[in-house]
């Protein structure tokens, strides 16, 4: 859909003869959204990560630190600079395709949705997909600490002994214990953490995003390749400060699930605008 005043704003800098990147312009891709409202996207070039994996890993029958590897995305990954607010997700509650949200504390309409579990919000993508008319959906783990940069924290990382995670799961409680106590839990309007690096706002503020990958149980070999894994689909990866693992219809973070590390203030999520394949080695 058109966005007026974004498109003369980039006519006047042309004849100008100043580029778009000039307002900030580059990089924004406006869509169709509820009431008719642009969404802005960041577009994420594609590139080469080093990648801690989610879930649970075990060497001779014990725990050991999660494996990293280097992933590599072949094509732009196209994600929502806010999470979905609440007034937007209230207009797919009123039509019908979502469930209300958890009532929880009062917030501004402009503030992220909160109080939705993974299915809510798998619902809300299938509907925004059809209003607009695009493939929308729930960005993979990966995808999401792609995008996140700096600001993605994944599993606690371990320091003394690798294959020992208990003491340095038991810090990083602490440390999330500390920061909850300084934080004020009450969602904030869009913006209020600010922006990352690669243009994206208000990622590891006190708002965790539903992911689209399984929770999975792996055993490795002595080599720390993957021997035999299990996926677990009743469980979801949500990322925030840290990553956490949550059951698909939990909705307070707070009440339980499958939680690593202090449970999540609040579950929200945003989604990516699939461009057709996104293909990773």
């Amino acid at each position: 859909m058109p966005f007026p005043a974004l498109d003369l704003l980039r006519g006047l800098f042309a004849l100008a003869g100043f580029p778009a990147a000039a307002l900030g312009l580059t990089g924004w891709v406006t869509t169709q959204a509820p009431g008719d409202a642009p969404v802005p996207t960041a577009t994420v070039a594609a590139g080469e990560f080093s990648f801690q994996q989610p879930g649970e890993f075990l060497l001779d029958g014990l725990p050991v630190a999660n494996p990293e590897r280097v992933l590599r995305f072949e094509h732009t990954i196209d994600i929502m600079r806010y999470q979905v607010s609440t007034a937007d997700y209230g207009r797919c509650v009123a039509d019908g395709a979502c469930q209300a949200a958890d009532a929880g504390r009062q917030v501004s309409p402009g503030a992220p949705v909160t109080g939705v579990s993974y299915r809510d919000a798998q619902a809300y993508a299938v509907w925004y997909s059809g209003l607009t008319g695009q493939s929308w959906r729930l960005p993979t783990d990966a995808e999401w600490a792609f995008v996140a940069a700096e600001r993605f924290a994944g599993d606690p990382v371990l320091s003394g002994d690798p294959d020992n995670p208990a003491t340095a799961w038991l810090k990083r409680y602490r440390e999330e214990a500390e920061k909850s106590r300084a934080m004020d839990a009450t969602p904030k309007a869009a913006g209020a953490f600010g922006a990352n690096s690669r243009g994206v706002f208000d990622l590891a503020g006190n708002v965790w995003e539903w992911t689209s990958t399984c929770y999975v149980r792996a055993t490795l070999a002595p080599d720390r390749s993957i021997r035999h894994s299990i996926d677990n689909c009743g469980v979801r990866i949500a990322e925030g400060r840290h990553r956490t693992y949550m059951s698909n219809f939990i909705r307070d973070g707070k009440s339980g699930g499958c939680a690593s590390g202090t449970p999540p203030e609040n579950l929200g999520f945003r989604l990516v605008r699939d461009l057709g394949e996104v293909p990773v080695s």
